[in-house]
């Protein structure tokens, strides 16, 4: 299985390019945050900075959605105030459930939904969703 088809542990490392992408920003922006302190890093023997997925994981809600109307279109509108953004660490599909793993921070929460619901989101490890917290129930909705 390639790299990029398995979930992103949140300590791997990443380059400043794969961390501007995820965050939907641009790599002068990420190389700003750096030396402004916003976004920590970690650099290399030859002076190459490296951001931990941890950190992508931490500014993943606030860069997909600055302002009111993106932030409308990134998470449905919906009476439940406790979303969780996040990134699908697995999807597992057996017969007609699906458990999907979010992990939001150094944190993972797991939901069980529909196999069909997860099919028709089309989740898949590595993708960015919410995790929307209503009583004891957790459900996922692909942003």
């Amino acid at each position: 299985m390639s790299g990029k088809s398995k979930a992103k542990k949140s300590g791997e490392l990443l380059k400043l390019r794969e961390a501007a992408l995820e965050l939907g920003i641009s790599f002068p922006t990420i190389k700003q945050w750096i030396y402004r302190r916003k976004i920590r890093s970690i650099q290399t023997a030859g002076g190459h900075h490296r951001i931990p997925q941890g950190e992508v994981d931490r500014l993943l809600y606030r860069t997909r959605g600055r302002t009111a109307v993106e932030r409308s279109l990134v998470l449905r509108r919906v009476s439940g105030r406790n979303q969780l953004v996040g990134r699908v660490a697995s999807v597992r599909i057996s017969g007609l459930m699906a458990e999907v793993k979010i992990s939001i921070g150094e944190q993972q929460i797991t939901s069980i939904i529909t196999a069909s619901s997860a099919r028709e989101m089309g989740l898949k490890a590595g993708q960015t969703a919410a995790a929307l917290i209503k009583a004891t129930e957790v459900m996922i909705l692909r942003v």
